[in-house]
């Protein structure tokens, strides 16, 4: 194989799971700003939870997308 295809894919490859950054960090900003808002209004926790476990899921999407893509690239 070429050496030069090889290292193109190892850089795609690496700039494709730069996006689980993000996904960490969106899923920190999803849970802190679960806790800031249950404890300004603890009676809706439930319906808040609820809220936040889905906003977790859409961005972890996004991360697993990016490694998924990581993953195309090294192994296809």
């Amino acid at each position: 194989m070429d050496v030069r295809l090889e290292c193109s894919k190892i850089l795609g490859a690496g700039l494709a799971s730069i996006s689980l950054v993000g996904a960490g960090a969106g899923v920190g900003v999803v849970f802190g700003s679960l806790l800031v808002s249950i404890s300004r209004n603890p009676s809706s926790k439930a319906e808040l939870f609820q809220y936040a476990i889905l906003g977790f899921a859409l961005t972890e999407a996004v991360g697993l997308l990016g490694l998924m893509m990581s993953f195309l690239l090294l192994f296809k």
